[in-house]
């Protein structure tokens, strides 16, 4: 009976004699990209940075330093130049005499903090003119001219004053006051709030505080 040879066969993946290195097996398709590296401590670098400014004695101590720095710096700039510069003059023009109405109050000055008013005055025998200040004597705030009632009325507390300027309702306890009034060189009327008229004080009755139409 003939002897059967058995033949081991070469697998097609051996490398040949004359090869020193075997290929890299190939990947598969779904394998996934290598994830990304974090970036570097970026992060705890700044929540490390956020710490020692905030929450310990240094950090504490030189914040308080630079607040007071720049509190010293605003204060100087605020000093070189006073709050005089951005402030209304105390002294404006109101026009002619003659521009103005019997029995009319002119808003067209509120703004500025003062009422031109003519009216007739027995004591005076006619017409004058004044200033009268915009302020509520209650507790401050700017009464509005009533022209059909001929009426100031304050619309914080319900405080009247008569186109005089004196109280009559409400909880004001005196009239308006009256701002310094007089006529410039060029004729024309100029008011001066630098300078008040108080009617319970006996002060109506100084030529400042009106002149005559």
């Amino acid at each position: 009976m003939a002897e059967t040879t058995s033949i081991t066969e070469t697998p097609a993946a051996t490398a040949a004699p004359g090869n020193a290195t075997a290929a890299p097996p190939a990947k598969p398709a779904h394998a996934k990209p290598a994830a990304a590296k974090p970036p570097a401590k970026a992060g705890k670098d700044r929540r490390g940075f956020l710490y020692v400014m905030f929450f310990t004695w240094f950090g504490i101590a030189w914040t308080a330093f630079t607040a007071t720095m720049i509190g010293m710096t605003l204060g100087t700039i605020r000093f070189l130049y006073p709050n005089v510069l951005s402030e209304p003059p105390s002294k404006f023009k109101v026009g002619a005499p003659d521009q103005y109405e019997p029995e009319k109050v002119t808003e067209r000055f509120k703004p500025q903090g003062a009422w031109i008013v003519r009216h007739k005055d027995d004591d005076l025998g006619g017409d004058i003119i004044y200033a009268l200040s915009t302020t509520c004597t209650h507790l401050g705030c700017t009464p509005n001219w009533w022209e059909k009632e001929q009426k100031f009325k304050c619309p914080c507390h319900g405080s009247g004053f008569k186109i005089t300027g004196v109280n009559f309702e409400g909880p004001a306890p005196r009239p308006l006051e009256r701002w310094a009034i007089g006529i410039a060189d060029d004729g024309q009327i100029i008011v001066d709030k630098s300078r008040k008229f108080q009617k319970e004080l006996g002060q109506w009755g100084d030529p400042d505080s009106f002149i005559k139409a």
